[in-house]
């Protein structure tokens, strides 16, 4: 998995998810797709992968990167033709995430809007998930 941008946690807000979203899937902002369309021209790929990894104070923190290959335990989501891969065990604590790209001042980064985030550290980096 290739390494793209840094991604932020936004508070879990109430309108989490885009109307058109999928409550067990997941939606990108038009900045997100454009951003990822980007990655994929240059680096190649299928699309964006979306996993979880156990760090920080808070417990877990999203890995981003371009996805080469689907996995048979993947989760696969289509949007504006660009696929949206998600590995087996990030499924249940990102399901209705929505994904946005901002580029604010010299900050360029996926920030992500779930609703099953419970808690998150204090710097941003980590969150917690309720069980």
């Amino acid at each position: 998995m290739k390494d793209i941008e840094r991604a932020a946690i936004i508070p879990n807000m109430a309108t989490a998810t885009q109307e058109n979203a999928s409550e067990s899937g997941i939606f990108l902002t038009d900045s997100a797709v454009e951003r990822v369309r980007a990655f994929l021209e240059r680096e190649g790929g299928v699309g964006l992968r979306i996993d979880v990894r156990r760090t920080g104070c808070s417990g877990y923190a999203y890995d981003v990167g371009l996805a080469e290959a689907a996995g048979e335990s993947d989760h696969v989501f289509e949007q504006d033709g660009l696929q949206i891969v998600v590995s087996e065990k990030a499924m249940p604590m990102v399901a209705g995430t929505t994904v946005d790209f901002v580029h604010e001042g010299l900050v360029r980064e996926f920030r992500f809007r779930n609703p099953n985030v419970t808690g998150e550290c204090g710097c941003g980096e980590s969150f917690t998930v309720g069980q």
